[in-house]
């Protein structure tokens, strides 16, 4: 069946009614590029098959893959890579399409004319068709915040797509521009998709020392010259580089692996920035679809034994049994600890931390004890280090996962994170003793 792109987000996955090709240079490489773009089955995700390489390897389009975001996002190792791979997947995920396989001869897709407008007109001639298959979908429930360098970026909860983003640079032709726009077919198409690349003519000489930017010429690339004393090239739109920021930020999270409901802010977004936000994002695809959580308080008292003061689990976000959990708490000033614990400059004790996240293991062990009758006790923390202080109003977020099980002997890995940087992390043992 197939189906106009635009319009209301369909309740099935989608993949293509037909393939297409495209070819070109690559932005980076310089070289020639292929991409045939086909249809995949449903649960299949968006796939590169390097066909020039022995065994056509297949790399996924995914977060846990990224292996560069220097100037371009990398997905893949070593030879085994695909590079700037964002303005593809911007299209595709403004698409709403699910299931693709993306067949390249090298290692990048064709940059075409820097923009995603090329990707647009061939999927749109091609047409989507839905699958019988529930899509995955992340929505957010809580503002979350994210912070890598100098970016930093603020997720509302949103019943649509919105992506907002703010650019600042020292140049007369670019200064500071902000822009909005709600992500679908149409807008995505009409507003986003045409922004191309852009850079100083500055840049160019010591990217090709690194062996970037090696295709990127005035045909693809906005070139400005350094001063802005050079007339700029005609563009497209009077913002049209907070455009192509917005169009790299949807391409880059379409890495994720799911669709999402969320309006995301984004304050001077860049490749590494984006990318530290699609982290953070893929945390939540395992929540109940509600978005209640794994556990809510309520349940967290029945399975642990500590109380007020020392109950420092707030709710529990995801949790698979024997692998791995995320937890939260809420760090306010009414902490009693803040009391005592450097008053006039309150920051956590570092103790409490690793106390907090040790209750996280505790609680991934649940389904291999008694909580009426035994508790978890931890018997060795080995290789903890504190990175950032925590104070009052940050959110922690504990990711804990086994790493093994030894008879009545537990070895787990915590990390602690505010705002997506890790503050705290460590090896915990633990063992089961009754009450």
């Amino acid at each position: 069946m197939s189906q106009d792109p635009s319009g209301s987000a369909p309740e099935f996955q989608q993949t293509l009614a037909t393939g297409f090709s495209l070819e070109g240079r690559g932005l980076h490489s310089g070289a020639p590029a292929h991409a045939s773009v086909l249809p995949a089955e449903p649960d299949t995700g968006i796939v590169f098959r390097r066909m020039d390489l022995p065994d056509q390897p297949t790399i996924k389009a995914d977060v846990s893959l990224v292996s560069g975001v220097d100037w371009q996002t990398v997905i893949g190792e070593a030879d085994c890579a695909v590079r700037t791979v964002e303005h593809l997947l911007a299209a595709v995920a403004a698409h709403r399409l699910d299931n693709l396989e993306v067949q390249l001869d090298g290692p990048e897709p064709p940059a075409l004319d820097g923009s995603a407008t090329g990707w647009c007109a061939a999927i749109r001639d091609a047409g989507l068709r839905t699958q019988e298959a529930a899509p995955k979908e992340i929505i957010v429930r809580e503002t979350l915040t994210v912070q890598e360098g100098a970016s930093r970026y603020v997720v509302l909860p949103s019943e649509e797509y919105r992506i907002s983003a703010r650019i600042a640079f020292d140049h007369p032709t670019i200064g500071e521009q902000y822009a909005t726009t709600t992500i679908n077919p149409e807008t995505f198409a009409n507003d986003l998709a045409p922004a191309r690349t852009f850079g100083l003519d500055s840049w160019g000489e010591p990217l090709r020392a690194r062996g970037l930017a090696l295709g990127s010429t005035a045909d693809n690339t906005i070139i400005l010259s350094e001063t802005g004393d050079q007339p700029p090239p005609e563009l497209r739109f009077a913002d049209e580089f907070v455009r192509h920021k917005r169009l790299d930020m949807i391409g880059d999270l379409a890495l994720v692996g799911a669709r999402l409901r969320a309006h995301i802010i984004g304050e001077r977004p860049g490749h590494r920035g984006n990318v530290a936000l699609a982290r953070r994002l893929r945390q939540l695809l395992g929540r109940p679809s509600d978005g209640s959580p794994a556990l809510d308080i309520s349940a967290i008292l029945q399975h642990l034994p500590h109380r007020y003061p020392f109950l420092l689990v707030d709710r529990v976000l995801e949790i698979e049994p024997q692998q791995r959990i995320l937890a939260l708490k809420n760090v306010t000033i009414n902490e009693p600890f803040f009391q005592g614990h450097f008053p006039g400059h309150p920051i956590m004790p570092g103790v409490l931390i690793v106390e907090a996240m040790a209750q996280a293991g505790g609680l991934l062990l649940l389904d291999l004890f008694d909580s009426a009758t035994q508790v978890v006790y931890f018997l060795g923390l080995d290789d903890v280090r504190f990175r950032r202080p925590v104070r009052p109003g940050d959110q922690l977020v504990f990711e804990v996962e086994m790493v093994q099980i030894r008879s009545a002997l537990f070895k787990m890995r915590g990390v602690a994170r505010v705002d997506g940087q890790v503050v705290a992390d460590g090896t915990m043992m633990a063992r089961f003793v009754d009450r």
